[in-house]
C-alpha cells in the first residue's frame, strides 16, 4: 500500500486545521502557506472533506474552514479513507464478503487480511490529538533564545 500525495497532503490540512483554528475558520491560502502546500491542491481536497461531513465551510469575508469535531474524534484511518479509499493491500478485500472465486482456495489470503487488519488497526488507532500532544513531546522543549 502507497499513500498518494492527496492522502498525505489531506492528513496535514486537517492537522493544520486542528492546531489553528481557534473560534475562527481558517483559510486555504493560510494552511498552503504554513504547509508549503499548493492553494490549488488543497482546493481539490476540500470538496472531498466536506462530502465526507468532517469539515464546516464559511463563505465570505471571514470564510474559511473548521474541523466539525474536535481532534480527538478524527482517526488517520478514517481520513485517509476519503482520499484513498480503501486501505485494502489487495483488492479482493475491498468488499465484504470477498468477492473472489479462489476465495476458498487462496493460501495467500490469510496474508493479505491479516497486513490488511494490522494497517486498519494501526491507523485507526490514531487520532489527529495523538499526532499533535506527540509532536508537542518532541519539539515542545525545542527552543533558543
Amino acid at each position: 500500500m502507497k499513500i498518494s500525495t492527496k492522502g498525505r497532503y489531506v492528513l496535514r490540512m486537517m492537522l493544520d486545521l486542528a492546531m489553528n483554528q481557534g473560534e475562527d475558520f481558517v483559510s486555504l491560502k493560510d494552511i498552503a502557506e504554513r504547509q508549503n502546500v499548493s492553494k490549488k491542491y488543497l482546493e481539490q481536497i476540500v470538496p472531498l472533506m466536506n462530502k465526507s461531513g468532517m469539515l464546516k465551510t464559511n463563505r465570505g469575508n471571514h470564510g474559511g474552514y473548521r474541523l466539525i469535531k474536535t481532534p480527538d474524534k478524527y482517526t488517520v484511518g478514517e481520513i485517509l479513507r476519503v482520499t484513498e479509499g480503501s486501505l485494502a493491500p489487495v483488492a479482493c478485500l475491498e468488499y465484504e464478503p470477498v468477492d473472489c472465486e479462489r476465495a476458498g482456495e487462496c493460501m495467500t489470503l490469510p496474508v493479505w487480511r491479516g497486513l490488511y487488519k494490522a494497517v486498519t488497526d494501526y491507523l485507526d488507532g490514531i487520532t489527529l490529538q495523538d499526532i499533535i500532544d506527540k509532536s508537542a513531546q518532541s519539539y515542545g522543549n525545542d527552543y533558543c533564545i
